[in-house]
Formats: structure tokens, C-alpha cells, sequence
């Protein structure tokens, strides 16, 4: 009689927790989540740290990063039974590719690695049946990436910054050289070609868009931000 008892109620309590095929606790996916968690930390962390850091030194985005590879991989391994994967992978793609942090326009380098950390944390996430040694290449192989473009980044490049002009005389095409060379003098820089904008006669001003050799061989070879002049 005791022993029926019990059966019933641990028949009760099977039915309640989803029965057998679904238990509470499963070592072998605990396992595997956390070993899919430190291979993507591991490599993630290390080009945020080794590559971007150690040149751009913004600790902003190196949180950010962090916390977008953590959040990416978590969200695609748990919901990597869904029948949805692909479709969801591109639909993270096109979101961020949006939003673009609406806060700030995010720099192109930034952008890049962002695009590159929610790539690798994707396919950590969703390569179940992919082999480690194949998933190591993979991993391998953006890395590799990454450092090409670092070592091509530091060749020699032109910068280019948007100039508020007030010498309007020296705007004719006649007058080029002329008004290269007042630019050097004010600027300090090699001026290799100046572009004229919006041009307003009664202030005596124009919009330029200089393209200089940087003193600086760690200056970002594009314009900071964009330029919004509403009362020009």
C-alpha cells in the first residue's frame, strides 16, 4: 500500500515537471553552455583587448562589446531550438545595422568590430553540430582577419576635416593654390586637396572639406563626426 502511494505521487510529480523527457536539471547542456560560453569569451575578449584596445584605448565601447558578445550568445544558444536560426541571426544583422546607437554616430572601425563580435558570437552559439576543431579554425580565422586589417590600417592614409572658410575670395578655381596654401599656413598640415561646400556670401564664409596628410599616424582617416550647420 506504501509503496503505491509513493508511485502515485511520484507519477503526479512527473506529469506536473513535464515527465521524464523534460527534466529540471541536465548536466550535459549545462556543460556544453558553459564550455560554448568561455571558447567565445576567450576569443571575443581577445580582439576586443589585444586588437581594438591596445590602439583606440575607448573604454566606452570595450564594455559594449563585452556585454553584446555575452547577450548575443546567451539569446542564440538558448533559443537555438527554434526553428528560426538563420532568420533570427540576419534579423540581429539588420537591427543593429538600423539603430546604429542612435545616441552617437558610431565610427566605421567600431562599427566593424561590432558586426564582427555579434558574427562570432553567433555562429559559437549556434555550431552545435559543428565539430571543436572546425569551430576553433572559425575562430582562428577571424582573428587572423582582424589583424590583417589593424596592420593595414596603420599604412600610411589621408585625413579629412570640414574647414569654416572665411576667405571667399580665394574659393575661385584660379585662386586654388593660393587658398592651399593659406589652409597649410593656419592648419599646420600638408593640404592635398580642398573641396568647396556651401558658400554664404553675405558672412563671408564657406564650407570646406580638407583632405590632409595626419601629423598623427593613429589619426582616424575619417571625419570625427558629421558636420550639422543649421544657421550657416
Amino acid at each position: 500500500m506504501l509503496f503505491d502511494l509513493i508511485a502515485s505521487v511520484a507519477n503526479e510529480a512527473e506529469d506536473l515537471l513535464g515527465g521524464a523527457e523534460d527534466p529540471i536539471f541536465e548536466s550535459s547542456g549545462l556543460t556544453e553552455l558553459l564550455l560554448r560560453f568561455g571558447f567565445n569569451l576567450v576569443f571575443v575578449i581577445g580582439i576586443i583587448h589585444m586588437l581594438y584596445f591596445r590602439r583606440s584605448r575607448r573604454a566606452d565601447y570595450y564594455f559594449t562589446f563585452a556585454l553584446i558578445s555575452i547577450s548575443i550568445f546567451l539569446m542564440i544558444f538558448l533559443l537555438g531550438s527554434v526553428k528560426i536560426k538563420i532568420g533570427f541571426a540576419l534579423g540581429l544583422f539588420a537591427i543593429f545595422g538600423i539603430i546604429r546607437y542612435r545616441t552617437e554616430s558610431m565610427p566605421v572601425r567600431e562599427m566593424t568590430y561590432l558586426f564582427v563580435i555579434i558574427s562570432m558570437s553567433v555562429i559559437n552559439a549556434l555550431a552545435v553540430s559543428t565539430d571543436w576543431l572546425t569551430l576553433l579554425a572559425v575562430n582562428v580565422l577571424f582573428v587572423v582577419a582582424c589583424v590583417l586589417g589593424e596592420l593595414t590600417s596603420k599604412l600610411k592614409h589621408n585625413a579629412c576635416k570640414y574647414v569654416k572658410y572665411d576667405r571667399i575670395d580665394l574659393i575661385t578655381p584660379e585662386k586654388y593654390d593660393e587658398m592651399k596654401a593659406d589652409l597649410e599656413k593656419r592648419l599646420g598640415v600638408k593640404v592635398l586637396k580642398v573641396e568647396v561646400g556651401t558658400v554664404d556670401f553675405l558672412k563671408d564664409m564657406t564650407l570646406l572639406k580638407v583632405h590632409y596628410e595626419p601629423l598623427d599616424e593613429e589619426e582616424e582617416n575619417t571625419v570625427d563626426e558629421t558636420l550639422k550647420v543649421p544657421n550657416f
